[in-house]
């Protein structure tokens, strides 16, 4: 039996995130229903990042043991025919036995998507955030300077995260505006239940200039939820994927990452 490893892009819109729930409405769900019609057998799959219902995935990987033998790149072609239009495989590898798609990658990069517009997104609608407020960008890249490295990020956590520990490295964060849309992208050993959102919506507090960049420093070393911004919304948040030791050989481009500004 091979370890496989495949990378999903999806759209997140009308699922209820990643995790297999009893109403089979998951991208999990919907992605092992697929990959059992095509090898015929069940198939259990192991993920690199749980999304949230609404969240999308660019490069989720998953990890499986075969069941039956298949041509690698049939995999790809062979499960996308049992899938909907808003979920897709976009490469497949065979991986040495002791490959698991969360426990082996060094880290995660998540990207939110931001409209700053007077006029709600219509055409990008559940594709990405929006604000009417101008945003302030040098105050923003001031204020996530605070979060870089080694920290305890109770403060960005939400009360339901089943995480170990709150303690996760946060190597960096891009700021950078594209005509109308801004662009956050997000790199860490790994992330907490929530913590994307929770941070974004305090870079707009500060950015709308509600706050001061050093409050970003005050929330974090507060350790209290209670004293960061509200939850921000989920329509633009992107798990691009996770990352690995060059030598596993794991893409960590798709053509779904392309599309963006």
């Amino acid at each position: 039996m091979s370890r496989v490893a495949l990378g999903i892009a999806y759209d997140g819109r009308r699922f209820q995130g990643w995790q297999s729930q009893p109403d089979g409405r998951t991208v999990q769900d919907r992605v092992e229903q697929a990959l059992a019609a095509f090898a015929t057998l069940p198939v259990r799959t192991v993920c690199a990042g749980r999304t949230d219902a609404g969240v999308h995935a660019l490069n989720q990987v998953v990890h499986f043991d075969a069941p039956v033998q298949r041509d690698i790149f049939s995999w790809v072609r062979g499960t996308n025919r049992y899938l909907d239009a808003d979920i897709a495989v976009q490469w497949c590898r065979e991986m040495p036995p002791d490959f698991h798609a969360r426990n082996s990658a060094r880290g995660r990069r998540y990207r939110y998507l931001l409209l700053e517009s007077a006029v709600r997104p219509a055409l990008e609608s559940g594709r990405c955030g929006w604000t009417f407020r101008p945003l302030d960008g040098a105050a923003m890249q001031q204020a996530a300077l605070h979060l870089l490295g080694e920290h305890d990020f109770s403060a960005f956590r939400a009360a339901q995260c089943q995480a170990a520990s709150p303690v996760k490295t946060l190597r960096s964060i891009a700021v950078e505006r594209h005509g109308a849309y801004w662009r956050f992208d997000f790199d860490a050993s790994a992330f907490l239940h929530h913590m994307v959102r929770n941070i974004m919506g305090c870079l707009l507090a500060v950015g709308t200039g509600t706050r001061a960049p050093q409050w970003m420093a005050e929330v974090l070393a507060s350790r209290s939820r209670e004293a960061a911004a509200p939850t921000f919304a989920a329509a633009g948040l992107y798990f691009v994927g996770p990352y690995y030791d060059q030598a596993l050989g794991v893409p960590g481009h798709t053509p779904a990452m392309d599309w963006m500004p």
